[in-house]
């Protein structure tokens, strides 16, 4: 579990609340990567511009249409919590909807909490979805 907030220290402080141990167990905590590389986050927006100018939609499309399906399952994998709330709250919600959250002005946070190996991670899934489209990305691996 990745904390990032004050909210994610109490559901992990809830959860451990919630567990009962018949045998010891060991917790080791520490500290996270770092947040996802300035370089990290001009590739996806200068790819998001590409595919603006090779496919039918608008950049900020592709955006939404990448956090929501590639974004937030890394996050859901990766953060009970994260997963919790989105299932809660996002998850019942029309496509349409949930699109429309990913960008301005609502901003739904996915790639803004990832790490560097999560950005990787999502920017190689982007990348392959993109190019799969027979688009072709000019900034690949310039700026990671």
């Amino acid at each position: 579990m990745v904390l990032h907030s004050n909210d994610d220290k109490d559901d992990l402080l809830k959860l451990l609340g919630q567990l009962t141990f018949d045998l010891p167990v060991q917790v080791i905590m520490k500290k996270a990567e770092s947040d996802r590389s300035l370089s990290q986050n001009d590739l996806q927006h200068a790819w998001f511009r590409e595919a603006q100018r090779q496919g039918d939609m608008k950049a900020w499309e592709y955006r939404a249409y990448c956090k929501l399906h590639f974004g937030v399952p890394i996050l859901r994998r990766d953060s009970k919590a994260y997963a919790d709330k989105y299932d809660q709250f996002v998850k019942p919600l029309p496509y349409e909807t949930k699109l429309a959250y990913m960008v301005e002005p609502f901003d739904f946070p996915v790639t803004k909490l990832f790490t560097v190996a999560q950005m990787r991670e999502y920017l190689d899934v982007v990348k392959e979805h993109l190019t799969g489209l027979g688009m072709q990305l000019t900034h690949e691996d310039s700026l990671i």
